[in-house]
């Protein structure tokens, strides 16, 4: 198993996201009542995931706001777990790296819930105590009725979470065709334009004029600032 740097060993990538889909780090699974228990991979049967729309800048404190109404009414059969979706990035702050999380989706939610038949008398239940907290929004959906994310979509983004938990990307704000200055390394002082940024590996190729002629020169991402 690889090492994530710190000490500690990795599953796989697949067990990694299987082990996502059940519960993310820092994220609490609501207990499961009886009703709705699931196979052995722990996940329940005919639960779906769900966007639905939030007040942006306050994902985390609506999530667990829901989280609190889900278990005051008891609702952890229909919707066990709430999802602010983040990945695992490389800053560069008062010149030193820093790893943060940033949300995927700002102003979003994803939530894992059992719906069923819009005459579901608990599953409309749940649906009007979700709205009844401050900040939440509704389902993503039409004429009323939420629509759930596709299992490739569901998988996409646990993956691009767990990966980003085992390789953060550097964060680089850059773009193709902004003006910046070289700060640093054999091109010290040199203006340039970025012609391709890689948030993987941490660098960008900027094109510099040296003796008139276009020279493209390939540089780490703090390198180099925005004029």
């Amino acid at each position: 198993m690889a090492d994530d740097g710190g000490g500690h060993q990795l599953l796989p990538r697949r067990d990694r996201v299987r082990a996502l889909s059940r519960g993310l780090p820092g994220l609490r699974r609501l207990p499961v009542g009886p009703r709705r228990a699931g196979p052995a991979e722990g996940l329940a049967v005919g639960y779906k995931w769900y966007f639905a729309r939030c007040a942006s800048g306050r994902e985390d404190s609506v999530r667990k706001q829901l989280e609190t109404r889900i278990q005051v009414k008891g609702l952890q059969d229909i919707i066990p777990q709430v999802l602010v979706p983040f990945e695992r990035v490389t800053e560069l702050k008062s010149g030193k790296r820093k790893v943060v999380s940033k949300k995927l989706y700002p102003g979003y939610l994803m939530i894992q819930a059992d719906l069923g038949d819009p005459d579901d008398e608990r599953a409309a239940t749940a649906r009007a105590v979700l709205r009844e907290v401050n900040g939440f929004g509704d389902f993503l959906g039409s004429r009323g009725e939420p629509t759930p994310l596709t299992e490739a979509q569901v998988s996409g983004i646990l993956a691009r979470m767990s990966d980003s938990e085992e390789r953060p990307q550097v964060a680089i704000s850059l773009r193709k065709g902004d003006m910046v200055k070289i700060k640093s390394g054999a091109f010290d002082g040199f203006d340039g334009t970025v012609d391709e940024v890689n948030p993987e590996k941490g660098m960008v190729k900027v094109t510099v004029t040296i003796f008139s002629r276009p020279t493209p020169v390939e540089l780490e991402y703090w390198e180099v600032e925005a004029v």
